[in-house]
């Protein structure tokens, strides 16, 4: 990255572009010499100080670069004098900053200087910087003065005062460096910084202590010629009181051990080397992309702490004021994926900063007036809320605008909960779920079991007066996103209660308790995700964003263009509010989060379920259009490219794209001088891997492994990059003749990556079995039935099985259940006979094939008995995810239990291919999108796509080439 001219008027969107950092510490690319306005700043993560009444926000801490050169008594500064040459870099590879300046001072002296400065890598407490300081025409006295600047300010905030300093000598009693400790004024936060000098070309250099209280200074002056090169090292350590008790005498002795500037920048690159041998994502065809992925890569490895689980990544990262450092769902959505998949082990310190700040959610939750935990939308230090509820006004005449963020922004209670089940899947850490995550995931199922409300009339839960991503719409009710999400969130914990009651029962114990997690909580939290409405018409396609959303004023956003300000500033809070535009993507943010890498538990009873591509295309017709993709939100055009993607739109995608990919390198919305945009550059990642490059990943079944079906956009020509899952690293380096878009009408380059068995007639033969079940059932209740009857009731459910027996003969329901209930007991005795021997022909072994070709394995069967018959028929280790009876309300023909059943192996529904033996069943897969194989005769599953009298020496290839497909 580099500029050749220097243009103050871009000067705090430059010091933004040029921040370096280690993920303990970022600092703006101000410079060393200072410039008027500048917008200096060094920020380390978790040193949080207080403004009284008003907010909490990350301290400026004191300016480690200071550095002061004179020539003749002039003072070097950029405006003062004549810059004959100027050009700055910063070397993405490598983590350094780079400045060269031929600069005539007002007396005619011609010098030339030279700027590097880096934080290690390698030792999160060491910073450097060296200067290189040449006389062109001139000889004469030249000063250095090596400062810390123990006064900065948070752009009019003061948060330090001073308690010490000193000088820092050698055995030979010459001075060599000083030292500062200061304290922050209300949280109370200490920190020691010492700085050495080591100057080299200089003839007989005169060094002296110089200074103020709070601004140490060493002093040296030479005499140089033309072509006289002096440099100046400066190497610096610094501590704070969260990681020892006496931070100034920690870093003076750290600064003594420390090697001299080329060995601690040797050390720095090679831990730079290593890191980017990790998350490098290389792009052949477009230069201009690869270098802004890149650059992105190298903010968010800046921004994330690598040896501290008790911070978490700002939405600004630590490269400027905007929002006072503080963090939002930006992180565990945007970012931590980023991290999860290539560097799990930073992802965990991420996730368990949200443990530690626990204490802090469930203080917010109190003051709301509900039990368990309620994730702040703006966390800082303690977990508590610190979302400013007021901003003011620069107009004097307008009342203060009152932010709603911070009390009805729920969704990020479940979006830290998402990345939790994200990173378990992904990296199989059971010991980390088991002592951090768990509770987090309880603690905060606990609060929405209180916080949905039941609707007596309209006989359903609902969440009420919440803001969902879209924040162009506040306090509405049922917003889509959040509903379904909190759905997911509640059976999520029952899933996961359950899951450590048999992996480690202590714990379970101890959490049930602790949390009081009763019997009763439980099963109203199984209530809520039955019976908690979705805004969502299964018939359309169509999910509307919140409650009477259709309802509001349309709008046509080409009428208003062309614009710069987002749509909320030309149409005020009220005018967005009351119309359907959108911040960011909402309904769209949902449908990526449930695509393959999404929820693996679906829930029961509702019909969104799964990652559609229809309902995608749908919906991204209806919303596209009316979201304020280049001057709302930056978080939403990396997600528009992946889905952009996933609809064979590369051009759209990559417009998006590099909308996000360029956000702050080129400013695209005017504020990047308030530091980067964290999430847009987690996005980018996302954008890249899961959009262009097609990645999908397994589900949860140990075995499985990501797969890659790229959608290159124009000119890419190559794209390669690494991915981690469970402990494994896979490289990926695809080329654009790999490049496909799925089709689902099994053209050309379709891919099947899942396979659903219905069971009865399919796999094993429990027709029998239904027969006399059936049969005993109609000789009580004196209803005639025979074995023709029975061949009508194939497929269909219990219910309607029983509708159908029944005919016109009425009864309650209650009477209903009673008699499903006793054909189940008498279905489940004959059972007990089965065993393996009651598999049908060519079971075993096409399985085997499956497991083999790594492609995940589901039964979807209306059955209620499917688990019990799966395990005795002995092919549960073969079996991946079984959807049942229990799943879903609606039975085939209706798709819903094959939708459910793909969304459990994470499996997109076209890449699904479906084996059954009845019309109802082949009529359910073609519903769901999927590929049909029928059983049986032509005339009773004739529709589907192939048809085969049984499985009895099916090889899984021949089948793909009859079907025209391939498999992963």
């Amino acid at each position: 990255m580099s500029e050749t001219q220097f243009d103050p008027h871009h000067q705090h969107h430059k010091e933004t572009v040029f921040t370096i950092g280690n993920g303990y510490l970022g600092t703006r690319g101000s410079f060393e010499e200072g410039y008027p306005g500048a917008w200096a700043a060094t920020f380390i993560n978790g040193v949080y100080d207080d403004v009284p009444v008003v907010y909490t926000e990350l301290a400026n801490c004191p300016d480690w670069l200071a550095l002061s050169i004179a020539i003749e008594g002039e003072r070097f500064r950029l405006d003062r004098g004549e810059i004959l040459s100027y050009s700055r870099q910063l070397d993405l590879k490598r983590g350094l900053l780079d400045r060269r300046v031929r600069w005539r001072s007002p007396g005619g002296h011609t010098l030339d200087l030279s700027f590097e400065r880096f934080a290690s890598l390698d030792d999160r407490h060491v910073l450097a910087l060296m200067v290189g300081v040449t006389p062109v025409d001139f000889q004469g006295e030249i000063e250095i003065q090596s400062s810390i600047n123990g006064y900065p300010e948070n752009q009019g905030i003061v948060h330090w005062e001073w308690v010490n300093q000193g000088a820092i000598g050698r055995s030979d009693r010459l001075l060599e460096g000083v030292w500062l400790h200061v304290q922050t004024r209300n949280s109370r936060i200490q920190l020691g910084m010492a700085s050495r000098i080591d100057l080299r070309g200089a003839n007989d250099p005169d060094i002296q202590l110089k200074g103020c209280e709070g601004y140490p200074t060493i002093a040296a002056t030479f005499s140089a010629s033309p072509g006289q090169t002096v440099s100046l090292a400066k190497v610096l350590t610094v501590f704070t009181t969260r990681e020892t008790p006496d931070p100034a005498a920690e870093a003076i002795a750290h600064l003594s051990e420390r090697g001299d500037y080329t060995e601690l920048r040797s050390r720095h690159e090679k831990a730079w080397a290593a890191t980017w041998d990790k998350w490098d994502i290389t792009i052949e065809g477009d230069l201009k992309a690869q270098l802004a992925v890149r650059y992105n890569l190298f903010q968010l490895a800046i921004a994330t702490p690598r040896d501290d689980d008790r911070v978490s990544i700002p939405a600004k990262t630590l490269s400027g004021f905007g929002y006072k450092g503080h963090i939002f769902w930006d992180t565990e959505i945007f970012i931590v994926p980023a991290l999860t998949f290539t560097q799990p082990e930073l992802a965990r310190n991420l996730l368990t900063y949200r443990y530690h700040t626990l204490p802090g959610s469930r203080r917010k939750a109190k003051a709301s007036g509900y039990p368990g935990a309620l994730i702040a939308w703006e966390s800082a230090d303690t977990g508590d809320e610190v979302t400013p509820r007021w901003v003011l006004s620069t107009d004097p005449e307008t009342e203060p605008i009152r932010i709603w963020c911070g009390d009805r922004e729920l969704h990020i209670t479940t979006d830290v909960v998402y990345a939790i089940w994200q990173y378990w899947q992904a990296t199989g850490d059971d010991e980390w779920m088991s002592r951090y995550g768990a509770e987090i995931i309880l603690d905060t199922a606990l609060f929405w079991g209180s916080r949905v409300e039941w609707d007596g009339k309209r006989e359903r839960y609902e969440i009420r007066n919440v803001i969902g991503p879209d924040e162009y719409h506040e306090r509405v009710d049922n917003n889509a996103f959040t509903n379904r999400m909190v759905q997911w969130h509640l059976q999520t914990a029952l899933a996961i209660l359950q899951w450590l009651a048999q992996y480690d029962g202590d714990r379970c114990a101890t959490l049930t308790t602790q949390l009081d997690l009763t019997e009763e909580r439980q099963q109203r939290w199984a209530d809520i995700v039955r019976g908690l409405w979705i805004p969502y018409d299964p018939a359309t396609g169509a999910i509307e964003q919140c409650e009477k959303f259709f309802q509001l004023e349309d709008i046509d956003l080409e009428a208003y263009e062309p614009r710069t300000r987002s749509m909320q500033a030309i149409l005020g809070i009220e005018g967005a509010n009351k119309r359907q535009v959108l911040k960011q993507p909402d309904v769209l943010m949902l449908l990526y989060v449930l695509r393959g890498s999404g929820p693996a538990i679906a829930s029961p009873g509702n019909h969104l379920l799964y990652y559609d591509r229809d309902v995608l295309r749908t919906n991204w017709d209806y919303y596209a259009p009316r979201t304020d993709r280049t001057y709302g939100s930056s978080l939403g055009p990396a997600i528009h490219a992946i889905l952009a993607c996933d609809l064979d739109k590369p051009e759209e995608a990559y417009r998006d794209f590099m909308l996000a990919a360029m956000v702050d390198l080129e400013d695209v919305r005017g504020n990047a001088a308030d530091g980067i945009h964290a999430a847009s550059a987690g996005g980018v990642w996302q954008a890249v891997v899961f959009g262009f490059g097609g990645v999908q990943l397994p589900g949860i079944v140990p075995g499985d492994e990501p797969i890659a079906t790229p959608h290159f956009p124009p000119g890419w020509t190559r794209l390669k990059f690494k991915l981690q899952w469970r402990g494994k690293t896979y490289e990926f380096d695809l080329n654009a003749s790999d490049s496909t878009n799925d089709d689902r009408n099994g053209q050309k380059n379709s891919m099947i990556r899942g396979v659903i068995f219905d069971l009865d007639g399919v796999l094993t033969d429990t027709a029998e079995f239904h027969y006399r079940s059936w049969q005993k059932l109609a000789d009580e209740e004196g209803i005639p039935f025979n074995r023709e009857m029975n061949e009508a009731m194939r497929g269909l459910s219990r219910r309607d099985s029983l509708l159908q027996m029944l005919g016109d003969r009425p009864l309650s329901e209650a009477e209903m259940e009673r008699m499903m209930a006793r054909k189940n007991e008498y279905y489940v005795e004959f059972t007990h006979t089965m065993g393996p021997e009651d598999l049908l022909p060519g079971v075993v072994p096409l399985l085997e094939q499956l497991r083999s070709h790594q492609i995940a394995i589901a039964i979807g069967s209306a059955s209620k008995n499917a688990q019990l018959v799966v395990e005795r028929l002995g092919i549960a280790p073969l079996v991946d995810a079984i959807a049942d009876g229990h799943s879903v309300e609606q039975s085939k023909p209706a798709p819903d239990l094959f939708l459910h059943a793909a969304s459990l192996i994470g499996v997109a529904p076209p890449q699904c291919l479906v084996v059954e033996d009845a019309a109802s069943g082949v009529e359910a897969a073609l519903a769901a999108g999927m590929y049909a194989v029928g059983l049986g005769p032509t005339n009773r599953v004739g529709n589907a796509h192939a048809v085969l009298p049984n499985l009895d020496g099916v090889r899984w290839e021949d089948l793909l080439d009859k079907l025209g497909l391939k498999s992963q």
